[in-house]
């Protein structure tokens, strides 16, 4: 699925390529579960995008969440990046690879809110290379929490090879 992979055709044995809908198939689900915030078990695999409710990715299930932060990944491997707004005016760290998932419409499109990357101690984390002009992978290890953003972007979901959920968390998007 995506990326130009291909796959047998099960009416003519013929290989092909198929229209990528593994990643849009992926956030339709999260989109649902925000939408249900329900309390459930804990799953074997803390990380699996499908996890039911909001909340299974964290150990325990303790508090109240409202959103599944995840990364889209690149044709090339890499994280997608988006600008957001910064609350800080003085600095130019405004680039996350972290989202939320809005809203999904037209089969594959989807508005995401761009999520602005803190550390353990709240203060935000530049993902971005001392001159500015990549990103930094290194710095994603530093990440631990996240605020939410006044930036929203609208995507194409086929034009990603893969998605990787980090965490659930309360953001108060709609308080």
């Amino acid at each position: 699925m995506g990326c130009g992979r291909f796959e047998e055709s099960t009416s003519t044995g013929v290989l092909g390529t198929t229209s990528g809908r593994c990643v849009c198939d992926v956030l339709r689900f999260i989109k649902d579960i925000q939408d249900q915030v329900t309390d459930n078990d804990c799953p074997a695999c803390p990380t699996n995008c499908f996890l039911e409710p909001l909340g299974g990715l964290v150990s325990p299930v303790s508090t109240q969440f409202d959103t599944r932060v995840f990364m889209l990944i690149t044709k090339d491997g890499t994280p997608f990046k988006a600008f957001f707004r910064d609350r800080d005016r003085c600095d130019h760290d405004c680039f996350s690879v972290f989202f939320r998932v809005e809203d999904i419409f037209d089969g594959c499109c989807a508005t995401l809110r761009v999520l602005e990357p803190l550390d353990k101690h709240g203060h935000e984390v530049n993902l971005l290379t001392e001159c500015g002009t990549a990103l930094k992978l290194s710095k994603i290890c530093e990440v631990r929490d996240f605020r939410s953003s006044s930036s929203c972007i609208t995507v194409d979901l086929n034009c990603f090879c893969g998605i990787e959920c980090i965490k659930d968390t309360y953001l108060g998007v709609c308080d």
